[in-house]
């Protein structure tokens, strides 16, 4: 179950003025590539895309400043309010890597709370959307969509390196959308390859 789009919207704009900061533009920016991106594949719904984009860091809305409590705090509270398809998201968008050890950044939760994710990802086979979003993600900045070589130079700056089991991963994700696609993802998300990186 899901948010309509205008529910989606208020819900970030109200969690933004319970913690303001940049991450709600980084959601935005990362839902309007999401939606682009899923008008230009066979069998994806745009609307999901945007929606599910919207609100995959939807987690600091509970809390700022948090690194692997953010998936778990967003997870349940889309649960809470019965939004499944985005509690899932909320889970995936950072395990481009399917397992809780590629996570960059602290695990700022208990063991009980980590064990949750290990176990929820190592039963869920990701889908388009799961994919969708964790691509988004690495193309997503508060001031708008950009390269995947800048996101990910803007992650290993604020947390010191990026693996790159991690980072081929990205690449491989940006590929797969751009066969399905037919099309440069740069071209689809209106960004000037000339000017690239």
């Amino acid at each position: 179950m899901l948010p309509d789009r205008k529910e989606a919207e208020s819900f970030l704009r109200e969690s933004e003025e319970i913690h303001p900061g940049p991450w709600a533009d980084h959601c935005r920016t990362a839902a309007e590539c999401a939606e682009k991106i899923a008008r230009n594949c066979s069998g994806l719904d745009p609307e999901k895309a945007y929606i599910i984009g919207l609100l995959h860091d939807i987690g600091r809305r509970i809390e700022t400043g948090t690194h692997f409590k953010h998936i778990v705090d967003g997870y349940e509270c889309m649960m809470e309010y019965g939004y499944d398809e985005v509690a899932r998201v909320c889970m995936t968008h950072s395990f481009q890597i399917k397992n809780i050890e590629s996570y960059i950044g602290k695990i700022d939760v208990p063991e009980e709370k980590s064990e949750m994710v290990r176990t929820f990802l190592n039963h869920i086979e990701l889908d388009d959307y799961d994919l969708l979003i964790q691509l988004c993600d690495a193309i997503a900045l508060p001031e708008g969509p950009v390269s995947m070589e800048k996101r990910l130079r803007d992650i290993e700056e604020r947390y010191g390196s990026y693996p790159e089991d991690k980072r081929q991963r990205c690449y491989e994700l940006k590929a797969y959308f751009e066969e399905k696609m037919g099309r440069s993802l740069y071209d689809v998300i209106g960004i000037d390859e000339i000017t690239l990186p």
